[in-house]
């Protein structure tokens, strides 16, 4: 038999040694919750929550003024006019004969807008012709010589009606038996037309005219005064563009009310 000779001593032995297990175990148990602690809520220092930072509100910006529009001297003496010389309103116009745009305000505002106010309007033509327009500079100088006839207006109207003529697809330049068919059609003497246009009698005074218009300073809104064509100017009152009538009416309304 195996019979322990001492079974007090037995079980005292077993007795130490589950008490030492037990207390080994507490130690672990706390150093567990410890740690779990550590891990789930951080350091102490950062225990409590961290106030977020206030949003930052842009600085207040400075209300912009609206820059006054600027009003224009245009010179007009010695450049073709019609209406009364002490109109109230002035319009200038720097056009370009085969310019697009340029006919569709003469077809559908030019005689409207002097129709609508009689005696009330100077309407003077200057002279832009475009670069990239192969007929538009020789038919500036047709007018002009048709000018020396007294038929300046009769062949300005004649050269939008003929427009389809001057700005063809197929880009052809006009030669002078073409103008001087134009000069024939309002009874003009021809040989004088054609003198006055091979000698270029008005050549410098179209070129005189373009850099006039590219000197001009830059409007309000930083545009160029004269970029293209048409361009006008009532009163000084710049219309970069073919407006419709209605645009023109304000500007001309406004400016006859400070007459009264």
């Amino acid at each position: 038999m195996n019979e322990n000779p001492n079974p007090t001593l037995q079980e005292e032995t077993v007795t130490f040694k589950r008490s030492h297990f037990y207390s080994v175990l507490v130690v672990l148990a706390f150093a567990v919750g410890v740690l779990v602690g550590y891990v789930a809520w951080g350091r102490p220092s950062q225990a409590a929550p961290v106030a977020a930072a206030p949003a930052v509100q842009p600085a207040a910006q400075t209300p912009q003024a609206t820059p006054e529009p600027r009003i224009y001297e245009i010179e007009t003496e010695g450049y073709p006019s019609l209406g009364p010389e002490d109109a109230p309103i002035t319009i200038v116009e720097f056009s370009d004969y085969q310019c697009p745009f340029c006919y569709r305000w003469h077809v559908q505002v030019y005689d409207a807008l002097l129709a609508a106010y009689p005696g009330q309007i100077r309407f003077v033509y200057r002279n832009f012709p475009l670069n990239f327009h192969q007929n538009a500079f020789a038919s500036a100088e047709a007018a002009l010589c048709a000018g020396d006839q007294d038929a300046y207006w009769q062949f300005h109207d004649l050269m939008f009606d003929k427009q389809a003529v001057l700005n063809d697809q197929a880009g052809t330049i006009l030669d002078q038996p073409a103008y001087n068919q134009f000069a024939s059609e309002l009874e003009l003497d021809v040989t004088a037309f054609e003198e006055c246009m091979t000698a270029h009698k008005y050549q410098q005074f179209i070129l005189d005219d373009m850099s006039y218009a590219s000197n001009l300073p830059y409007d309000s809104n930083g545009e160029a005064a004269v970029g293209g064509t048409p361009t006008f100017f009532v009163n000084g009152h710049r219309l970069g563009g073919a407006y419709p009538i209605e645009y023109f009416k304000q500007i001309i309304d406004a400016e006859l009310a400070k007459t009264n």
